[in-house]
């Protein structure tokens, strides 16, 4: 997820009022599309325009075979599917409890976040209330009602979700408990593959510790939004969790990612509405900005040659999208 206003969290996202003027004085809420891009990116155009008024802040999003893009709306708990053509559609809606307050939010009853894609096509998203009966992972199938598959504590903000279909795990970044779980499909039982202060926020930082997550090449890749920092965590021969190694830094505000290749990952920046290219031997540039439309990017995919990335409007509060862009790669 983004960085959420944590405490400020990471979702309700309400920067503070010297945060918000450092970033109006900077020019960085000014969603103005189809300014040019920073190679290898190019091209880059909004693909549909979200409502914000209707809760349409898409906090991630996993790709179908058809071209089109299955989105979260964090705060209203829905799934909405986007086609080529920029048309929104709502394809299933998780619980939102009266009493639900989710940890790190200011009040949220309902955080919808990470969401992946088998290849059966069935869909899994992170949901986060508050309740027990309500927080963990949700399965979502064509002409069936969603389901909880795995349960998580209430104190859990289930943030970034990731798929190793190969192995039949999950494993969900949690901000608030600032862990990592390990989620078997088979049996649905939620354990603590990885803590640490690598994973941890920082003090005084209204920002989320460990967020974005990914599964490649035997290992766990995670983001800590308050340390900016991209991390790599080996999965060792007994599928425990291995040392955690720092591969870049320098990057506050990084949210969820994906790899365009082996070697190349893009990165959502959300509190300055930036997208970054991070080279696993730790170098990275910045190829996207709030000149191109960004506004508060939570999350990116990669399709062939086309770059796609959500904005949330967190804490713009300007112009929810869904940007998507040439990769020359």
């Amino acid at each position: 997820m983004t960085s959420r206003p944590f405490n400020v969290s990471r979702r309700n996202i309400a920067l503070t009022t010297t945060a918000a003027a450092a970033i109006l004085a900077a020019g960085l809420v000014n969603s103005v599309p189809a300014q040019a891009a920073s190679p290898p990116v190019s091209h880059p155009r909004i693909l549909v325009h979200l409502n914000l008024a209707a809760g349409q802040q898409p906090e991630n999003l996993a790709l179908q075979p058809d071209g089109s893009a299955d989105l979260t709306f964090a705060f209203v708990a829905q799934v909405a599917r986007v086609t080529r053509q920029g048309q929104v559609s709502r394809i299933a809606q998780l619980p939102v409890p009266a009493n639900g307050h989710v940890p790190l939010t200011n009040g949220k009853k309902a955080v919808l976040a990470g969401i992946v894609r088998a290849g059966d096509g069935t869909l899994y998203v992170n949901l986060s209330t508050g309740t027990a009966k309500d927080t963990g992972v949700w399965r979502i199938r064509p002409g069936a009602a969603p389901a909880r598959i795995a349960a998580l504590p209430p104190s859990s903000f289930a943030n970034g979700l990731a798929l190793d279909q190969a192995a039949g795990q999950l494993y969900v970044a949690d901000s608030a408990n600032q862990v990592i779980w390990r989620i078997p499909l088979r049996t649905g039982v939620a354990t603590v593959w990885a803590r640490g202060s690598a994973l941890r926020s920082v003090q005084g930082v209204p920002a989320p510790g460990v967020n974005g997550i990914k599964v490649r090449d035997g290992a766990v890749w995670a983001t800590n939004t308050a340390r900016g920092t991209l991390l790599r965590i080996p999965i060792t021969r007994d599928q425990t969790a291995g040392g955690i190694q720092v591969i870049t830094t320098g990057l506050p505000g990084i949210d969820d990612f994906s790899f365009a290749n082996r070697d190349t990952i893009l990165a959502a920046i959300n509190i300055t509405s930036q997208v970054a290219l991070i080279h696993t031997d730790g170098r990275h540039q910045i190829v996207l900005t709030a000149k191109n439309g960004l506004s508060t990017p939570t999350s990116t995919a990669v399709r062939g040659h086309v770059l796609e990335v959500t904005s949330a409007a967190y804490y713009t509060k300007k112009d929810p999208n869904l940007l998507i862009a040439q990769l020359h790669l």
